[in-house]
């Protein structure tokens, strides 16, 4: 696919260090609990860990106790749905529409008025607070 921001699989992990280049381009999963922004509720935006694209603001966060930053909904436009068949499953991947990193993936299952549950890994994130 091509995204706005592309660059070669060299560039991207010299920017984003290993455990960053993993989870975001190649769709590696963060242990549960262990992420920066799981049970983190500050007002801001959450942005795309490589490119800095707006995805989340924090209104729309809630804890899932998935061990996950869990969203119930994305900024418009910034999140691109892409079948997932892996390890057996089917699921539906969620990317950075603008750099095509990966940000895990979106579940019918929330539990508020959406019924949808973002479930990001936090290292494929950065904070902008308000």
């Amino acid at each position: 696919m091509s995204y706005p921001i592309e660059k070669t699989e060299e560039q991207w992990k010299a920017e984003l260090g290993d455990d960053k280049y993993r989870i975001l381009r190649q769709k590696g999963t963060e242990y549960p609990h262990t992420g920066e922004y799981n049970l983190h509720f500050e007002n801001g935006t959450y942005c795309c860990g490589a490119c800095g694209e707006p995805l989340f603001e924090s209104s729309s966060k809630f804890d899932g106790h998935c061990g996950w930053p869990s969203f119930d909904e994305s900024i418009p436009g910034k999140v691109e749905y892409v079948k997932d068949t892996s390890h057996g499953m089917l699921r539906v991947e969620i990317l950075c529409s603008k750099c095509g990193g990966h940000l895990g993936h979106v579940f019918n299952d929330g539990p508020t008025k959406t019924g949808i549950r973002y479930c990001v890994n936090s290292l494929s994130l950065d904070f902008n607070k308000k």
